[in-house]
């Protein structure tokens, strides 16, 4: 590896050194995916405004321009910017930003290009942090003025790794459509008061090394390595709609015998108005998952869960407080996977409520068979996947459109969006259909990802996004969730955003 290259850490003490010789160090940061003319001259301007020029690198997991980033990985980039003679040292970032690595090198300049002078264009919104950062060790922002280029732009034109069916689709909705419109639809949700029902669901994931199998029984030996909760069900989806709306409402029930509600504290943002009830006759939902750590798989789950309805009296009481909370907010959203808090009762007041509502009603392997989206007879928006259409059709092969058109007669669904896996998505609306193909270029865990989906395309369904731009809002998000473990965090509107810019250069 090139003697230039070396760790943060190593970076820090060469640093320091430096500075105590006398030396000035221009500190350049970025993704540099695909090293262009641009850059080297950003390099070689910053070696002009000082004695040393030292460059960190954005890691590969905190690159988020669309599928298929980076082109290409962590240790090429390094490479790439090593053999140039304005840059002395390279190193590889342990942080998505600069801001740590800035307090770490103390550099005396912080680089940038000038497309970052108007901080209001920087849509991260993490320049003004970093200039903070710089100051507060001593040192300064400092802008070049070279030609510029866009990497994305290159790499979208040169070396995509989407397939030629999606580029033409990219190609028809940039006729139509370009980034700041479709952002511009985004930034619209914000002033969007919901209130989201639903099951609550603790996802545990346990990872495990399987040992071998026991030489007197057939059973599979493994050995515990670490144990993770995260907030799945309603909880993951209220904590996505914090992100994009303007203010949250959650309803929600938990149970007695492990409320669980430490976790839930912890892990559900601090802007949402919560209102837990608890049913006496069981646990809050908690689902198990033991995962083999060399390949992330599954190897089986466990479920503790009571999935009755509730009783009547509790059931009525979630009718009382929701007829007081639903004159605040512009629509609804049900998140009903079946494991006993939507009710008969409450589904049909809400269905009289004569609020907007985003319904998904899944399938899942402790309902299955038995929680279908039919039980639903007047809805605004239904998004789910297209198993969960076929079911209760029992229709495995029939033609999607036909099954969709089925659907809304039932449901009376103004809009209806199918999400199709690796095919992409399917939307119903005003009796005409548009697709978008899947985004996603590697999956890490698809878990949680239906319901990424669901509470942003909810919002946009509300607030009348096109109807060719919602499913492509929906898959963008749906690419950046399956890069997500477990609902570790939500999927962030900065990401997004960012996704979309870079995605449609």
């Amino acid at each position: 590896m090139n003697p230039k290259i070396v760790s943060l850490e190593e970076l820090a003490v060469i640093c320091s050194r430096l500075k105590s010789e006398g030396k000035t160090i221009a500190h350049c940061h970025g993704c540099f995916d695909l090293l262009h003319l641009g850059h080297i001259k950003h390099f070689e301007a910053a070696k002009k405004a000082a004695d040393v020029v030292v460059v960190t690198l954005t890691p590969d997991r905190f690159v988020n321009k669309g599928p298929g980033r980076p082109v290409f990985n962590e240790i090429l980039r390094m490479e790439s910017i090593a053999a140039l003679e304005a840059v002395s040292y390279v190193a590889l970032n342990k942080w998505e930003t600069a801001i740590e690595t800035l307090k770490l090198i103390k550099p005396t300049f912080y680089v940038k290009g000038q497309d970052y002078k108007k901080s209001e264009d920087d849509i991260t919104g993490n320049i003004n942090k970093e200039e903070e950062a710089v100051k507060s060790v001593g040192g300064q922002l400092y802008f070049t003025e070279e030609i510029q280029f866009s990497s994305s732009k290159l790499i979208n034109a040169h070396f995509s790794p989407l397939n030629d069916s999606v580029q033409e689709y990219l190609s028809g909705l940039k006729k139509k459509h370009n980034a700041d419109s479709i952002i511009n639809e985004i930034e619209k949700l914000k002033n969007l008061k919901v209130l989201v029902i639903g099951d609550t669901i603790i996802d545990e994931y346990h990872t495990c090394r399987p040992l071998g199998k026991s030489s007197k029984s057939p059973t599979i030996s493994t050995m515990f390595l670490k144990g993770e909760s995260y907030a799945g069900g309603v909880l993951a989806i209220a904590n996505h709609l914090d992100q994009f709306a303007g203010k949250v409402d959650l309803v929600t029930c938990l149970g007695k015998q492990n409320p669980q509600q430490e976790i839930i504290e912890q892990k559900l943002s601090k802007n949402i108005n919560k209102k837990f009830f608890l049913r006496n006759d069981g646990p809050t939902p908690t689902k198990r998952r033991y995962l083999d750590t060399y390949l992330n798989l599954k190897l089986f789950e466990v479920t503790f869960m009571n999935d009755t309805y509730l009783a009547n009296d509790l059931e009525k009481e979630v009718i009382t407080h929701l007829e007081k909370t639903l004159k605040n907010v512009d629509l609804v959203l049900v998140a009903d996977f079946g494991h006993g808090f939507i009710t008969p009762g409450i589904i049909k007041f809400l269905e009289g409520s004569g609020k907007y509502l985003s319904v998904n009603a899944q399938t899942n392997s402790n309902n299955y068979g038995f929680n279908y989206i039919t039980k639903y007879n007047r809805v605004d928006y239904v998004s789910i996947d297209e198993k969960e259409l076929r079911l209760p059709f029992g229709d495995n092969y029939g033609k999607l459109e036909n099954l969709i058109e089925k659907l809304h007669a039932i449901t009376h669904a103004g809009k209806i969006q199918i999400t199709l896996g690796q095919q992409g998505s399917i939307l119903y609306e005003k009796g005409k259909f548009y697709t978008a193909p899947a985004f996603a270029s590697s999956v890490k865990d698809s878990v949680g990802a239906g319901d990424a989906v669901l509470s942003v395309t909810s919002l946009c369904a509300f607030s009348n996004t096109p109807p060719e731009v919602l499913p492509f809002i929906g898959n963008c998000v749906g690419a950046l969730a399956v890069e997500i473990i477990g609902n570790e965090h939500p999927v962030y509107k900065k990401d997004l955003i960012k996704f979309i810019s870079h995605f449609l250069k």
